[in-house]
């Protein structure tokens, strides 16, 4: 199969500007830069390609959506290459985002969440906790000097979160898979990480005891006392490095006896939304991805108007907004995404909570209501 031109020539594109800027780093730097790539990349597609060719949504070498999915837009180059040297401040708040320092209660409650910035969250599901693509580091990169660092330190400490149920992985980009918090939850969790097919083996390439480790593949589910954590569809792309698709991208369903929780994780708008509320739904509360999106990769972002309409598709009632606020990964503005999102609610009446980083919501009898604490700050 020939390569996609758009996704060839998009790459050769940012590839010569990186070796630009790279030739006027002293060598010692890029050295640093360099130092553990190769491990965070994690596993390579001659290991992980054995492990997951069976699935049906594998095929022809890679893993694929079921809807035509362009990484990049046709004709976008040139206006993506112009915001990449002139847009990135866009998405930088004016001051400092206000933290609340996660107070976790013993018990868990029957329907509550902390957020804790971008797509990681504390999930409380009828007694019982699911951890969502935790992401404790500084950095979402390869390196650990250069790329995206985080806008807002981490709210509260990974040590003070009680023992979790599981901790669930959407996809193996940087942003929702990270190595240092991995490598922390082996040591400061017991549960499972709950993963889609081929995540498990970067996980145990990076010292994830082997029975700790669930792989599913979409509508595969697993359960955790009286909670089913099922691997639904999501429309998007993987890969740490230059290798692409070679691991399969999901959102997740948490179901209890009483509630239910939709984790989207990262994902383009896509009609399996319906179908997923038809099985699984309706939904007590979604966490629905409104940043990082842009015309040019339309297909693999929501903007906040498609997520409202996916809420919708997915029978939610409570609406939180995640990934947005604490990474800049796209070139609109930093509060853009929430004000969006609420005007797009408001029309369909659909209810909104937009927590601090680190604040606890309790949504077991009501829906609480946040104030606005990002205009002071956009």
């Amino acid at each position: 199969m020939s390569p996609d031109p758009r996704r060839t020539s998009l790459t050769s594109a940012l590839t010569s500007a990186a070796l630009t800027a790279a030739a006027a780093v002293p060598a010692a730097l890029l050295g640093r830069a360099a130092w553990g790539v190769p491990t965070q990349i994690g596993a390579r597609r001659r290991r992980l390609r054995p492990l997951v060719a069976g699935s049906p949504q594998f095929s022809e070498g890679k893993f694929r959506n079921t809807v035509p999915t362009p990484t990049m837009e046709p004709g976008s180059r040139g206006a993506l290459l112009k915001q990449l040297r002139e847009g990135r401040g866009a998405g930088v708040p004016s001051g400092s985002v206000p933290l609340v320092r996660p107070e976790v209660p013993a018990q868990a409650a029957d329907l509550a969440v902390t957020w804790y910035g971008h797509a990681s969250a504390l999930l409380e599901v009828d007694g019982h906790r699911v951890l969502v693509d935790p992401v404790w580091g500084e950095r979402v990169s390869p390196s650990a000097t250069l790329g995206p660092r985080r806008l807002h330190p981490v709210p509260g400490p990974l040590e003070e979160i009680p023992q979790v149920d599981a901790v669930l992985i959407s996809h193996d980009h940087y942003d929702h898979l990270d190595l240092p918090t991995v490598r922390r939850l082996v040591t400061e969790q017991s549960a499972p990480f709950v993963v889609p097919l081929g995540i498990g083996e970067h996980l145990r390439g990076w010292g994830v005891p082997a029975d700790r480790v669930v792989e599913l593949d979409w509508a595969g589910s697993h359960t955790v006392g009286p909670l089913t954590l099922t691997c639904v569809e999501a429309r998007h792309f993987s890969g740490r490095g230059l290798s692409r698709d070679d691991t399969l991208w999901s959102s997740w369903v948490v179901r209890g006896p009483r509630h239910r929780v939709f984790f989207g994780g990262d994902t383009g708008y896509h009609p399996a939304f319906a179908a997923i509320g038809a099985q699984h739904g309706p939904f007590d509360l979604t966490l629905l991805p409104i940043g990082a999106y842009s015309p040019a990769w339309a297909a693999i972002h929501m903007d906040p108007e498609e997520a409202v309409r996916a809420h919708g598709d997915l029978g939610g009632r409570v609406f939180l907004p995640i990934h947005w606020a604490t990474f800049n990964l796209a070139f609109h503005g930093w509060a853009e995404p929430v004000d969006r999102l609420l005007e797009a609610a408001a029309r369909s009446d659909v209810p909104v909570v937009v927590p601090r980083p680190g604040e606890r919501l309790d949504l077991t009898d009501s829906t609480p209501v946040t104030p606005d604490w990002w205009t002071a700050v956009r």
